[in-house]
């Protein structure tokens, strides 16, 4: 078995043909090839099912039999295991995998193996010196096909022969300084497998990220900060092509993720890490938040005002003026994942937080523990204040409450089953009460800028009415998570 690192990005033709005039590759002889090659699955995708990928491959006239894991990646970058040996088309022997459930699981599924797509491209290889280290850097050009279905392939992978991980985002800062390149979080296979099934962009949700006590805290942060990024990278789609609501939505999600770890972690991260990419990721996520509010008032809180107003003379213009906003925030979303300056982000950070010192001496349960307790204890003292008859705003305490959400989803791998559960229900249940007074408060805010000059008609009347009578619901869902002991890794 050999462990494959490589970095994925996408490009277009033109910058296909500009690629090899660049100053890193001028002294560096490519080497060409001709690659076919067949995917294997069964009729109910065993193996796709299990992140298993399985080709014949066909390179001049010698033929190949790959097993590959196929673990997500994120920023483009994949860590791999590769199993590889030469084999006649058609025959499956899989004696070379040397991971015993792997390779049982394989023979059982050897009489039930289908070509599933074919992958058919030009490669040119250049190995390049770059740092410490000795990266190859394939540019592969052809297409994918299933079914009567073809999909043009365009893209660059580095592969790391020896030396830095560090290295190969180092060669792909270089390499964009020229060339627009964009990090891929589909492998060649999962694009086949969608093909295959002639599935289009769904929106993606979060993944419980899996952690062990034997990590440290920071490659905890690392497996937890590549799963936030995976989470945005694979609602892209949704967000280049118009900004279609639940991928914002979750591309909002994943960026809150992504920034509450980045300040669950601080403790144990650089302060300059932390200062620098929380202000960096706010700026999308702020642009993200815009849309998403527009969204929301049009989808949720708009209709409820039109059934119970038929007749007001002020909801088309609002309505109008909603749907107005709501294009021109999606726009924006769409406008700042095609800058340059996004993909160019997008390496910057992966490659920080690969760079990070990962030798505190701290244990993982201890740190879990303390952040835990820490994230508890604010919420608690803000959950006794807005109890009481007088209580004020509630928005501090959702935020606080949202961070201790992502702080237990985070660590939800180390803790115990049965206590974690009756607490995510707990705070998944405030979040959704919390969540409807936070969108009536902003949809007040809305109105006030759709409609000025109408702050004493009836409708916003109706909306305070109802902001105040959500306000009522709340301690009755505080109570039952008050009442629950503390959760403990």
């Amino acid at each position: 078995m050999s462990t494959e690192i490589e970095l994925k990005l996408q490009l277009d033709a033109k910058n296909a043909r500009k690629l090899a005039g660049h100053p890193l590759l001028a002294d560096v002889k490519a080497e060409r090839q001709h690659l076919l090659n067949t995917y294997y699955d069964t009729p109910e995708l065993a193996l796709h099912k299990r992140q298993v990928a399985l080709r014949f491959r066909q390179r001049g006239s010698d033929w190949l039999l790959t097993v590959k894991s196929a673990e997500p990646a994120s920023g483009g970058l994949a860590v791999r295991s590769e199993w590889e040996t030469a084999a006649q088309p058609g025959e499956f022997d899989f004696s070379h995998v040397d991971a015993a459930e792997l390779k049982d699981f394989l023979d059982q599924a050897k009489p039930h193996l289908t070509p599933i797509f074919t992958t058919d491209f030009r490669r040119r290889i250049w190995r390049v010196p770059f740092g410490e280290s000795l990266v190859e850097l394939a540019l592969d050009q052809g297409v994918i096909a299933s079914g009567g279905r073809r999909e043009r392939l365009c893209e660059i992978e580095l592969e790391l022969i020896e030396g830095r991980v560090a290295d190969i985002f180092g060669l792909a800062r270089s390499l964009q300084k020229h060339l627009q390149l964009y990090p891929a979080i589909a492998s060649k296979a999962e694009r086949g497998y969608r093909l295959f099934g002639n599935e289009t962009p769904q929106p993606f949700k979060a993944r419980r990220t899996a952690l062990n006590a034997e990590m440290t805290p920071v490659e905890a942060f690392r497996r937890i900060a590549l799963d936030c990024l995976e989470h945005f990278q694979r609602n892209e789609p949704g967000l280049q092509d118009g900004g279609k609501p639940e991928f914002v939505h979750q591309a909002r999600v994943a960026l809150r993720r992504l920034r509450s770890a980045i300040k669950l972690f601080a403790p144990v991260l650089p302060p300059e890490f932390v200062k620098a990419y929380n202000r960096t990721w706010r700026t999308l996520a702020r642009v993200l938040g815009d849309a998403r509010n527009w969204d929301v008032f049009l989808a949720e809180t708009l209709p409820p005002l039109q059934a119970h107003f038929p007749d007001h003379r002020d909801l088309k213009r609002l309505r109008a003026c909603a749907l107005r906003r709501v294009r021109r925030a999606r726009r924006a979303v769409a406008y700042v994942v095609t800058l340059r300056a996004y993909p160019r982000l997008l390496i910057e950070f992966i490659a920080a937080v690969y760079a990070l010192d990962d030798t505190l001496a701290i244990s993982l349960k201890e740190f879990a523990n303390d952040r835990l307790a820490h994230h508890a204890r604010r919420v608690r003292k803000l959950a006794e204040k807005i109890k009481a008859p007088d209580a004020g705003d509630s928005h501090p305490l959702r935020i606080e409450f949202k961070k201790l959400r992502y702080a237990t989803e985070f660590f939800a791998s180390l803790l115990p089953a049965n206590r974690l559960a009756p607490h995510l229900a707990a705070l998944n249940g405030l979040q959704d009460e919390l969540g409807q007074i936070n969108d009536y408060a902003t949809a007040r805010a809305l109105l006030g800028e759709a409609l000025p000059n109408r702050s004493a008609s009836a409708v916003h009347g109706w909306m305070l009415g109802r902001h105040t009578l959500l306000n009522e619901r709340l301690p009755a869902a505080l109570n039952n998570w008050l009442a629950l002991r503390r959760l403990t890794v």
